[in-house]
């Protein structure tokens, strides 16, 4: 990323949430020096400050994102860190997690090295990058966690591959406990949803389609539980769509075991009926399920079972999805609509305020891998979000920043909009 503007910046009169700092006033002044925030400034800084009118706005900590894929190294035909990151920063996110399964896989120093050095250089947001469980995440010998932990990572995971033997899995996590890692876990029994294409139910028989059932997502949260237990090594489970799941995870955490978890936005906002007429955009790994997993996640995430809220954004393109469902790959491009999807399914849709829904988005991705990040507080870096909580808008595919053309909210009207997004201080999406 290039240095930050070292002018002070002024933010005046906006609605201040800090989720970290418990934090919530109507009405409150921003002050950000040299690339943090402060607690005040001088009469010559203000003087000298960059001045934003913040009536009507909210200012929020940046977003903080532990699920996306960023194309590089050796997928940048879907996606690239230089349009991966804009689209974050578009989207709100100022810290970003990127998953390993690139080409070649982040199994390695020399992956992790170059994924560095291309974010050096192209990253408008700040990127961090999570390694392989196994190698080539293919879930058998167990990757150089130490060596990864060396180079710069900050969890590991096989993403959607999964680990599918539990004795591995059990060392794996004996392993990564070693070196403080926490595990991100796609959790899935591929032995139960081979050639599934959406969600087993009342949709997949009306359309004709294989189905995922709950059932293989939550026999390995299942699994998982019992094996943070049994290890006590940090496991994050990555996605979760299924109303089961989430019931687990809530017995688990009462249990005291180190479980976190994560939701999608799309999977906050939609269901297994949007797929009616064959939109291959909205093929999903995990699959959009019904309307009792859509509330039971929504619970979870209000009660505080669910931590955190993920784009889980997986580019791809046009080509690529423009195919028979059963042929299109699984994944959505979601990074600049993540905010405004689970906005209006959590805040307009009556289920909590918009406090709680930043709290998802910063301190409890930023408590998961114990970041220093997803705060307000003085001292800690001006990575900072500005809302307009009462913008109408309209997502296009025309207008967004990412490679990815499967965004499935492409034409859907949104009631809340990120307006500027700052990294350092700095302006990197939005206006000012």
């Amino acid at each position: 990323m290039n240095p930050p503007d070292l002018s002070p910046l002024w933010i005046r009169g906006a609605r201040v949430i800090d989720p970290a700092a418990q934090r919530d006033e109507a009405k409150a002044d921003i002050f950000i020096k040299d690339g943090v925030f402060v607690e005040k400034f001088s009469a010559a800084e203000q003087a000298q400050a960059r001045v934003i009118d913040g009536q009507g706005l909210v200012a929020t900590p940046g977003f903080i994102d532990l699920n996306c894929r960023l194309g590089e190294p050796g997928r940048d035909a879907r996606e690239t860190v230089r349009t991966g990151t804009r689209a974050a920063a578009a989207g709100g996110f100022t810290t970003v997690v990127t998953m390993p399964d690139s080409l070649p896989a982040a199994d390695n120093i020399g992956t992790i090295q170059l994924l560095r050095e291309i974010c050096a250089r192209d990253a408008a947001v700040r990127v961090l990058p999570a390694g392989t469980l196994t190698k080539e995440h293919e879930g058998k010998a167990l990757a150089p966690l130490g060596s990864l932990k060396k180079a710069g990572v900050v969890a590991v995971t096989d993403t959607t591959s999964g680990v599918q033997n539990n004795e591995i899995m059990r060392r794996a996590l004996e392993y990564a406990a070693m070196f403080d890692l926490v595990v991100l876990d796609h959790c899935q029994d591929s032995s139960m949803t081979e050639g599934g294409q959406m969600h087993e139910g009342a949709w997949s028989l009306r359309l004709g389609l294989r189905g995922l059932p709950r059932a293989a997502e939550e026999i390995v949260v299942s699994s998982d539980c019992l094996l943070a237990e049994l290890t006590k090594a940090r496991i994050h489970l990555q996605h979760l769509s299924s109303g089961g799941s989430a019931e687990i995870v809530r017995r688990a955490k009462a249990r005291g075991l180190s479980i976190t978890a994560e939701v999608s936005a799309l999977h906050l906002l939609l269901t297994d009926g949007a797929l009616a007429r064959y939109d291959t955009h909205l093929k999903l790994n995990p699959p959009l399920r019904e309307e009792s997993d859509r509330l039971a996640l929504i619970a979870a995430l209000v009660d505080g079972t669910i931590d955190a809220i993920c784009s889980d954004h997986s580019p791809c393109t046009a080509t690529e999805k423009d195919c028979e469902f059963d042929q299109a790959p699984f994944g959505a491009a979601t990074l600049e609509t993540t905010f405004a999807a689970a906005y209006e399914a959590i805040v307009a849709g009556g289920h909590a305020d918009l406090a709680l829904l930043v709290a998802r988005l910063t301190s409890g991705p930023a408590r998961v891998l114990g970041l220093k990040a997803g705060t307000l507080r003085t001292g800690a870096d001006a990575d900072l979000v500005l809302i307009n909580p009462k913008a109408q808008w309209t997502a296009t595919i025309a207008a967004q920043q990412s490679k990815g053309r499967n965004n499935p909210l492409a034409e859907r009207v949104f009631s809340s909009q990120i307006r500027s997004t700052y990294v350092g201080g700095r302006l990197v999406g939005g206006t000012a």
